[in-house]
């Protein structure tokens, strides 16, 4: 795939979570959040955090962005490539590398919960959601393999 002008660019870093929860039946859901800006189904992302693994930084977002805590996997789940639009109304294009956050914990009260709408998908429902074909790739791999659990 590839972008106008993308020789001139270079790609940012970023690390998200893929929330999942396991429920009686054994059946998974895949938790998604709105983005702030045009509100798109999106997983929880942010930027490296100077001092923690990206793994843990990938938690971090997860309690920020969706107000989960769980049990974060230490090897992705694969990565993906977007346009993320600056506040100055440039883009930037960002390779952000999944882990898997098996939730065990849903806050009632969290940082940025005014900010963003979140929802429990099906995981084939989440791949539909989202707008990266990336991202959606992800989801589908995850549960065709089964990796819908901390590794």
């Amino acid at each position: 795939m590839s972008y106008p002008g993308e020789s001139e660019r270079t790609t940012q870093r970023q690390i998200g979570a893929l929330p999942f929860r396991k429920g009686a039946d054994g059946s998974f859901s895949v938790l998604l959040v709105t983005s702030r800006e045009s509100r798109r189904w999106v997983i929880p992302k942010g930027w490296p955090m100077k001092g923690r693994k990206p793994f843990e930084a990938a938690a971090r977002e997860a309690y920020e962005e969706a107000g989960v805590i769980g049990h974060i996997g230490k090897r992705p789940l694969g990565f993906f490539i977007y346009e993320k639009r600056l506040k100055n109304r440039d883009f930037v294009l960002c390779q952000v590398k999944v882990f898997p956050l098996e939730v065990r914990k849903q806050l009632k009260r969290w940082p940025e919960q005014n900010e963003r709408e979140q929802r429990w998908f099906t995981p084939p429902d989440a791949a539909d959601a989202v707008a990266e074909a990336g991202l959606a790739a992800i989801i589908r791999a995850a549960l065709k393999r089964d990796d819908f659990k901390p590794g």
